[in-house]
């Protein structure tokens, strides 16, 4: 399976701070935000990795990430030219994607929790239809909403409804099965002129392929799109990391606990890094390996 980190935007929510900084380069405590959704896609398993951005935006990806190898990885990037949806990723990401099967993460979502790398790796998995997550949130309106039927299994999807059938948003990340593209090449504009992902989830929905997961309070989901959950994301980040002393979303740490990168690799990665305390973090990890 392929990923796609899906960057785009104008961040017009978080102004000024993008007035010259794209959204998913702003910091989140000690990291960029990008190296949050990055690292669920490792998490899974995930190394082949396309980074969706506009235009203007992309050298500053590919300044910050290269080509992936450090970690292991293989990075691409392609332009989206303004925001048309995030189904339109997938019509972006066609070639990419080469008919095989991928995950979508939003480029300003942070997961954190409990068995989650459990999780992913097994949604990476599969043959086929899609997966999907459910998390009670307090304003569903703000997203796309699932509604459940009292034994749980799914019956409807909406986006942003005014008046949501549950209090269940479906986060940030989606896996799915070889037909995305051709699905996502289906789907008609939305009122607001987009390809919904919503959209392209009912279709799964509606041919009985659709897994929903439901992830319970054991998991944190942040959307870091306002400056209230940015510094909220901020803190909660700051707060796990100083509480149990390890980090949340390293990708040196990752790469190597996954088996990307040998332990040598680690150590000439730590030889170009300054004396701080991601650096020094690392060496703790490294040491202790």
């Amino acid at each position: 399976m392929k990923g796609i980190i899906l960057a785009g935007g104008y961040g017009t929510r978080l102004q000024p701070l993008t007035s010259a900084v794209n959204k998913q380069l702003l910091p989140v405590y000690n990291k960029p935000m990008i190296y949050y959704p990055l690292s669920m896609l490792m998490l899974a398993g995930i190394r082949d990795i396309l980074v969706i951005g506009m235009p203007s935006e992309l050298p500053r990806f590919e300044n910050l990430l290269g080509d992936g190898s450090r970690w292991g990885l293989r990075f691409e990037y392609a332009p989206q030219e303004e925001p048309r949806g995030l189904a339109d990723a997938f019509l972006i990401g066609r070639d990419f994607l080469a008919g095989g099967p991928a995950c979508l993460i939003l480029g300003d979502n942070i997961f954190f929790g409990r068995g989650l790398s459990t999780t992913l790796q097994d949604c990476a998995r599969i043959d086929s239809g899609a997966v999907v997550f459910a998390y009670a949130v307090k304003d569903p309106r703000r997203y796309g909403v699932i509604e459940f039927d009292p034994s749980g299994r799914a019956l409807s999807l909406e986006e942003k409804p005014e008046k949501p059938r549950s209090h269940y948003a479906v986060p940030g990340i989606y896996f799915y099965d070889s037909t995305v593209v051709s699905r996502a090449a289906r789907l008609k504009p939305s009122a607001r002129g987009e390809l919904e992902i919503t959209d392209l989830n009912a279709s799964y929905l509606e041919d009985g392929s659709l897994r929903v997961e439901v992830l319970g309070r054991g998991v944190a989901w942040l959307d870091a799109g306002t400056h209230e959950s940015l510094l909220s994301a901020a803190n909660f980040v700051h707060a796990v990391e100083e509480r149990q002393g390890m980090m949340i979303s390293c990708p040196e740490e990752i790469a190597f606990r996954q088996g990307f990168i040998k332990a040598e690799h680690l150590a000439r990665l730590l030889t170009e890094m300054s004396d701080n305390e991601y650096a020094r973090y690392l060496r703790d990890v490294l040491e202790d390996s």
